[in-house]
């Protein structure tokens, strides 16, 4: 009778233990699934917080640029305005070269000219070329067009006004006059050939 309680009692812990292990099994699966979403979701965020960092960077970077323009451009207006004074000098220099009696004045409206210029050319501004070179809206306004063969269309054969950089920017565009392609036409020889190629086939047939 002991004996078969002993087997009873045996049988009844490998039961408890069986359950145990089962429940601790079924315990560890759901520890697993949990660590499993908590690493995924630590993931996202961590992409998240990454893009956002990113985000920030570029904004960061778009307003120093921003600022940066603004402060390297606050002086556009101001030159612009001063432009016209610099047109005024260069008119009064072309006038005066050909006049020696001016020299002395000549001279001095010269030297005035050129330290503006260098005051203007230390703060970004600088005239460009534009005889020779082909139009282009970006730098060019074109006032004129005139047929010309010596030289390819769509270039500028002279300018009435200069243009102006200011650093990368243009200040002004330069006023020009532009060249166009010459109109194909008969010239009075070839008109004569045919008026007389035309007249002696007509007296033939006569």
């Amino acid at each position: 009778m002991l004996k078969d309680e002993n087997e009873k009692a045996m049988a009844n812990e490998e039961k408890v233990n069986e359950k145990v292990e089962e429940t601790t099994q079924s315990e560890i699966d759901v520890l697993k699934a949990e660590v499993e979403n908590l690493r995924k979701e630590v993931e996202e965020y961590k992409d998240k917080l990454l893009r956002k960092v990113a985000e920030f960077e570029n904004y960061k970077k778009r307003l120093e640029a921003d600022f940066s323009n603004a402060v390297k451009y606050a002086n556009e207006k101001l030159f612009l305005e001063i432009l016209p004074i610099v047109d005024d000098l260069e008119r009064s220099l072309a006038s005066g070269k050909e006049k020696p009696d001016f020299d002395s004045f000549y001279q001095g409206v010269k030297m005035i000219y050129s330290k503006l210029m260098k005051v203007l050319e230390s703060h970004g501004v600088k005239p460009f070329e534009s005889v020779g070179k082909p139009f282009d809206f970006y730098y060019h306004e074109a006032l004129l067009r005139i047929p010309r063969d010596d030289v390819p269309p769509d270039t500028v054969i002279d300018e009435v006004e200069r243009g102006y950089m200011y650093y990368d920017k243009v200040l002004r565009h330069a006023k020009v006059i532009v060249s166009s392609p010459v109109e194909k036409q008969v010239t009075e020889d070839k008109k004569d050939d045919l008026k007389t190629n035309f007249s002696d086939d007509h007296r033939g047939e006569a």
